[in-house]
């Protein structure tokens, strides 16, 4: 029976605090209920991890694409700029989504750019597959 009246007592000077600081009180299983259903039962931590994981693979991609580059260059082989248009397609999709989703000007002129260096490398690349 103590304890009980121990817990009315806590929820009552509770109550009286938020109402002196003209705050409301609000229960923790209410304000986590109502983040999941803000966030419709998404693990952030998973998200964040997998954008962190999707980071380190492009930057592993840029990495090998020029280790690429640079020995087929010094061996003679010329310039494989299709490499280089896949590599800017990754990310030329990624603003892409970015800009439709978020509408906010650095994407679209991020995702513009991209793009038209896309388009760029995959048509010289092209060119210098039908010219050898």
């Amino acid at each position: 029976m103590t304890s009980k009246l121990g817990k009315v007592i806590v929820v009552v000077r509770q109550v009286n605090l938020a109402n002196l600081t003209g705050g409301i009180l609000i229960n923790k299983d209410d304000i986590l209920s109502k983040s999941r259903k803000e966030n419709k039962d998404k693990d952030l931590y998973k998200i964040e991890v997998q954008t962190k994981a999707g980071n380190i693979g492009s930057i592993t991609a840029i990495f090998l694409a020029t280790l690429f580059f640079v020995i087929q260059s010094l061996t003679g082989q010329g310039f494989d700029f299709g490499l280089y248009a896949i590599i800017f397609s990754v990310s030329a999709a990624g603003y892409i989504f970015k800009a439709v989703r978020m509408k906010q000007r650095l994407d679209i002129v991020l995702a513009l750019i991209f793009t038209l260096t896309t388009l760029t490398l995959s048509v010289v690349h092209i060119l210098n597959l039908l010219n050898n």
